[in-house]
């Protein structure tokens, strides 16, 4: 009994030993694979770390991007507003400052031949040109006011000489010898067309207004508008100056049909080429007189300053 006791109990103690084997190498096998586990979510980890702060600083930068895109946009556009609010001052200076300007003791005498002038163009000089224009075709039309402004070369080129304005003065001179043998004796423009050679408008009021003269009071002249001292003036020399011009000595008793004759082909011939024009003008002022004066005399200072 003894022996067989030893010997079960022998057997029970190997059995006991290799199921505890069996066990110790089971868990021996679990331990690496755990390592391996916990070192492979340890590199996750900061892979995943470094992934969110990436795309962190990419969403920051996405949205620094934008501010500044924003910012530039409402920069431009404060820029373009102070730029237009500074052309807007400037013009109003301008103007304020020609209404401050112009001299008017003889308003009412003014305002009575602004009136005249008006009707006389609306009720005789518009219906003439209106007639001339559906007679006569708008190119020959064109043709007689590029004959009269080619023979108009000894005005603008003399006040161009007194004002020192040696190239304009040139370009003229080449305008007029182009203009009269290539263009038919200036029916036609092929120096501003062919060669670029724009017309340099000056008279005598523009020279004594280079010199400083100031404009005097303001004059509307009939027939002709509005006017001042200084410009009426200067429609002595200016004439002499026109070959179509009246040079006759004072008192000399012959007529001035001619001249007369001249001066209503030119102005008629202008005005049919202008439909509209001023109907429009007078449409959009409020009180006519002044918005003529005024556009006047800016009109004078803007061609003696260039």
């Amino acid at each position: 009994m003894n022996g067989k006791y030893t010997l079960s109990t022998l057997i029970v103690i190997v059995l006991f030993l290799l199921l505890l084997g069996s066990c110790s190498q089971q868990t021996a096998e679990k331990a690496p694979l755990a390592v391996v586990q916990s070192e492979s979510n340890e590199t996750e980890q900061p892979q995943t770390v470094a992934t969110e702060a990436n795309s962190e600083s990419e969403t920051v930068a996405q949205q620094e991007d934008s501010d500044t895109t924003a910012e530039d946009e409402v920069s431009s556009e404060d820029e373009e507003l102070s730029e237009e609010e500074e052309d807007m001052d400037e013009f109003e200076s301008e103007f304020e400052e020609a209404k401050q300007e112009v001299s008017d003791p003889l308003e009412g005498y003014n305002r009575v031949m602004t009136g005249f002038n008006d009707k006389l163009i609306l009720w005789v000089l518009t219906p003439i040109a209106t007639g001339y224009a559906a007679v006569v075709p708008e190119a020959p039309r064109q043709g007689v006011k590029n004959f009269f402004h080619n023979l108009l070369f000894p005005l603008r080129f003399v006040n161009n000489l007194l004002q020192f304005k040696l190239v304009n003065a040139g370009e003229e001179t080449l305008r007029f010898v182009t203009n009269t043998t290539i263009g038919i004796f200036g029916l036609w423009d092929p120096a501003k067309e062919w060669f670029d050679l724009q017309p340099h408008e000056e008279d005598f009021g523009q020279t004594l207004g280079f010199y400083g003269v100031g404009a005097g009071p303001h004059i509307v002249l009939p027939v002709f508008g509005p006017s001042n001292l200084r410009d009426t003036f200067s429609y002595v020399p200016d004439n002499y100056l026109d070959p179509t011009g009246q040079r006759k000595p004072i008192g000399q008793t012959e007529s001035y049909e001619a001249e007369y004759g001249l001066l209503a082909i030119k102005t008629v011939n202008r005005v049919s080429l202008r439909p509209g024009e001023y109907e429009s003008l007078k449409k959009d002022a409020v009180d006519f007189y002044p918005f003529l004066r005024d556009s006047y005399e800016q009109m004078r200072n803007k061609q003696i300053k260039e």
